[in-house]
């Protein structure tokens, strides 16, 4: 692997340290402690995003549509991750809804939230080179998946998502016994097909 490869898979495990999954029940972080804000750019009918995903997910998402209606496919290029686990399901939901695709960007990468917005599109696309990364989630305040009841209600509100995006549920409980919410496991080629992420 080149140096800039590890530096950046290095820059990556730096960030997570301070992002991670959390749960739809706990409260979304203040963005402003993030270096790394989301950020949108266009080009024809695409969009490109790059950044956290925050609390304004939806009305970021929303107010750019708005102002770019021709837009078809959104890019996301580097997604480190989420500070509000429920703003992240209801974007994927509204790029649902609006029809759009999701596609990652060659040598970019998901993590953790990320990649729940990526199954949002209708048609998804993983460009070469691309990461997609996994981990149990955590909340803001310490509760931990893997210490949660199965039966736990939180867990079918995962489930529920995953399964309206096409995703099957043996995906979730792979999730939470992949890596642990401190760490990032990267999907093989294999792993994204086996789960259906990519949809070509």
């Amino acid at each position: 692997m080149s140096f800039i490869g590890l530096f950046k898979i290095s820059l990556v495990m730096v960030v997570l340290t301070l992002v991670g999954c959390q749960s739809t029940g706990s409260k979304p972080n203040d963005s402003s402690e993030y270096e790394d804000t989301l950020t949108i750019g266009v080009s024809n009918n695409t969009a490109f995003l790059s950044g956290v995903l925050d609390s304004n997910l939806v009305t970021t998402l929303t107010d750019f549509i708005r102002q770019n209606p021709n837009i078809t496919d959104i890019v996301l290029v580097d997604i480190p991750g989420s500070i509000d686990q429920q703003a992240t399901m209801d974007g994927a939901r509204l790029i649902r809804k609006l029809g759009l695709n999701t596609h990652i960007a060659h040598t970019g990468y998901v993590l953790s939230g990320g990649v729940d917005l990526f199954l949002g599109g209708v048609e998804r696309t993983i460009g070469a080179g691309a990461g997609v990364g996994i981990h149990a989630w955590t909340d803001g305040s310490g509760v931990k998946a893997s210490e949660l009841n199965m039966a736990d209600p939180i867990h079918a509100t995962y489930v529920n998502f995953y399964l309206e995006m096409g995703i099957p549920e043996s995906f979730y409980w792979f999730s939470l016994s992949a890596a642990p919410a401190s760490r990032i496991y990267f999907l093989s080629p294999e792993e994204v097909y086996d789960f259906q992420m990519a949809t070509q």
